[in-house]
């Protein structure tokens, strides 16, 4: 005879729980990722080909991803050094400080991209002096990227900054102890800790900016194979009636994420596992 052991749970029933959850994840996720590949499914192979592989779609795409990309990674470095302040250090104006992180989370991204656009335009406070040095950023990629890290700084800080808190002193004071200097400490002790969190905070800000629209369309300018971002591209088709040649390229960009975002959560698994294991040595 077999028995089934069960965990007491709060939840009304596993059955039920665990039915409500999957129904949910299907109405809210599966469905409408199935209708975009069933659109899909309706071109040819050389149509899909041909519709993809576009000059305007191929720009479109690498802006996008190549954006994205530089985006998170400024984010993981400047939101790890914001999380850090916020923790370690005790300053007048930190509450406002950290309650200013999460502004990009409540801000409409359309007042975001209009705020950005007049704040980084030829005329503007920060643009009118960048001009003078040659520097352009509005209408251009690099008011892309401007708005890419601002919308996706909330989700690195807020990442680590559980962890930098919970993390323990003594690990790093017995490091201190036994000789090692600050940047060993920081490469040695804290970095491995905390990299699990900063790469989910790198995941999260990725995956934010590759599909980020309202807070770009403003800044970019929209030129085509020059600051015409994917989600542009497919909002185009969208209005031409083009419905399948739309759908292709958003499932070329879920099939292009989820790649990139199954590699960073295969890395962050292997490092977990290399730290657990480093602690029983």
């Amino acid at each position: 005879m077999t028995f089934a052991l069960r965990r007491p749970s709060v939840l009304p029933g596993f059955h039920l729980a665990l039915g409500t959850t999957l129904l949910y994840l299907a109405l809210i996720v599966l469905i409408p990722l199935s209708a975009a590949f069933l659109k899909t499914f309706t071109l040819t192979w050389d149509q899909f080909v041909g519709t993809v592989t576009a000059p305007r779609v191929l720009a479109s795409l690498r802006l996008s991803f190549g954006a994205a990309f530089l985006a998170a990674s400024v984010n993981a470095v400047f939101g790890l050094l914001l999380a850090w302040v916020l923790v370690r250090y005790r300053f007048p104006g930190a509450k406002v400080v950290d309650a200013l992180v999460d502004l990009p989370f409540a801000l409409p991204t359309a007042v975001a991209g209009i705020a950005l656009t007049a704040v980084y335009a030829p005329n503007g406070w920060l643009g009118a002096p960048l001009a003078l040095v040659g520097v352009k950023v509005a209408f251009t990629p690099l008011g892309i990227l401007v708005a890419l890290v601002f919308i996706g700084l909330p989700f690195v800080v807020r990442t680590i900054q559980p962890v930098l808190e919970d993390m323990e002193r003594e690990l790093e004071e017995a490091a201190r102890s036994l000789g090692a200097d600050a940047l060993q400490i920081f490469v040695k002790v804290i970095l491995p800790t905390i990299m699990p969190a900063l790469l989910t905070g790198f995941t999260l800000a990725f995956a934010r900016a590759v599909g980020e629209y309202g807070s770009v369309v403003f800044i970019a300018g929209n030129m085509p194979l020059v600051s015409e971002i994917a989600p542009l591209v497919i909002i185009s088709k969208l209005e031409q009636y083009d419905y399948p040649g739309a759908t292709a390229l958003a499932v070329v960009m879920l099939l292009a994420s989820f790649a990139m975002l199954l590699a960073i959560n295969l890395l962050q698994g292997w490092m977990r596992r290399r730290n657990a294991q480093e602690r029983k040595v």
